[in-house]
């Protein structure tokens, strides 16, 4: 079994010649975490690959993930941001894949401006785009479910990812629930999967985090497990990385390993066409 996380962030510090956008530093997850940082992790909680996500914070920027990549391409594959407010950025998906470790492109719809896109026409361009040219979509769209269901329907060749299971980053506990009674509904469309991804950080309790299994059953169930992406979002992550992958190799006794193997990195990396 080849573990391959969904998600982590690499980035560089902030510098006068490397700013970040405005209120980036807000929400950022630190200073710096380097593709250096990440490898010793991986070697330490027995993870093999990782694909990697610019972060937001960063800005619309690729090159620290693309820059890992090609040191390390049995390591890290790319899921890379694209400025969609740019009309320069059109176009751009038809040959997106050809640069050397990325497979595809992450859209966030979660805070500032940013928020209002999916609804207020601003991404509108880059669904057909995307799925002309066959790139594969993360999306982060926390209370966008209704209108990634209308984008799934219109766009069936499509690859949609969802993140974190469409959870927000303060939801705890029973908050999950309405959220994921909201996600498996989007199960019923071939082209939509879901990230597993930082789930201890939405629940209150530690390590084994026993809430959460039959709520990731019930994802699992839905989706069936070739759909089911585990994943860390590590440096965002409110335990060890060994625990949020025991989490599943070790204390979800409802897979199978044919099923865990699917889940634990089997499916994202044929999702995302990482050969």
């Amino acid at each position: 079994m080849i573990i391959t996380d969904a998600q982590a962030h690499i980035w560089d510090p902030e510098t006068p010649d490397r700013p970040w956008p405005p209120g980036g530093r807000d929400f950022a997850h630190g200073d710096q975490f380097s593709a250096d940082e990440l490898l010793a992790e991986m070697a330490a909680a027995g993870v093999d690959a990782t694909v990697l996500v610019p972060p937001s914070f960063e800005g619309d920027r690729n090159d620290t993930c693309l820059a890992a990549a090609r040191a390390h391409p049995d390591k890290f594959r790319v899921m890379g941001r694209i400025t969609l407010t740019d009309q320069a950025s059109r176009g751009k998906l038809a040959t997106w894949r050809d640069e050397a470790g990325m497979l595809g492109i992450r859209v966030t719809f979660s805070r500032g401006p940013a928020a209002d896109w999916l609804t207020d026409g601003t991404a509108d361009w880059m669904w057909p785009e995307a799925e002309a040219a066959g790139v594969p979509v993360m999306v982060f769209a926390p209370g966008g479910l209704e209108s990634v269901d209308r984008i799934a329907a219109r766009h069936p060749n499509l690859r949609l990812t969802l993140d974190h299971l469409a959870l927000r980053t303060d939801v705890r506990d029973a908050g999950m629930d309405p959220v994921l009674d909201d996600l498996v509904k989007l199960a019923k469309y071939d082209n939509v999967a879901v990230k597993a991804t930082c789930l201890p950080s939405n629940v209150t309790e530690g390590y084994p985090c026993p809430s959460l299994h039959d709520r990731i059953r019930r994802v699992v169930d839905a989706f069936e497990p070739r759909r089911v992406f585990w994943g860390s979002d590590l440096t965002r992550l409110s335990c060890t990385y060994d625990e949020v992958r025991r989490l599943f190799v070790d204390e979800l006794g409802f897979l199978s390993p044919t099923d865990l193997g699917w889940v634990m990195g089997r499916g994202v990396r044929e999702w995302l066409g990482w050969q």
